[in-house]
């Protein structure tokens, strides 16, 4: 009977130092949520300041060798677009592009309009 109770007790430790790690995250999101939130309260942060944000994610993203969520890329572009920057949007297009190959038909889209295409 001991026997019995000692193999059950070893059963319950080993299970349960199974499930003590946590699986690794697909994408390293961060604020991209709340930046992406604060984006719509127009009154909230100015676009320089969400720039920043979003650079330092994909920098802490980078340092955990995880890659960025989809559209990170997409939105940083877009902020360079509306602050005047196409050129610095054009190499976030993409790496949206590139991360995210679903994405190639939007992406060439915007790269054409930040180039000064058809829109």
């Amino acid at each position: 009977m001991k026997l019995i109770y000692k193999i059950g007790c070893l059963l319950a430790v080993l299970l349960l130092v199974g499930c003590s790690k946590a699986p690794r995250p697909i994408y390293y999101w961060n604020d991209y949520q709340a930046t992406i939130y604060q984006y719509y309260q127009s009154d909230s942060t100015s676009p320089e300041q969400q720039i920043e944000k979003l650079k330092e994610i994909i920098q802490k993203a980078q340092a955990k060798n995880l890659p960025v969520p989809p559209g990170l890329h997409a939105h940083l572009g877009m902020l360079y677009s509306n602050t005047g920057h196409p050129e610095l949007a054009i190499p976030e297009f993409e790496a949206e592009k590139a991360q995210f190959p679903e994405s190639t038909t939007f992406m060439n889209f915007l790269i054409n309009k930040s180039k000064g295409g058809k829109k």
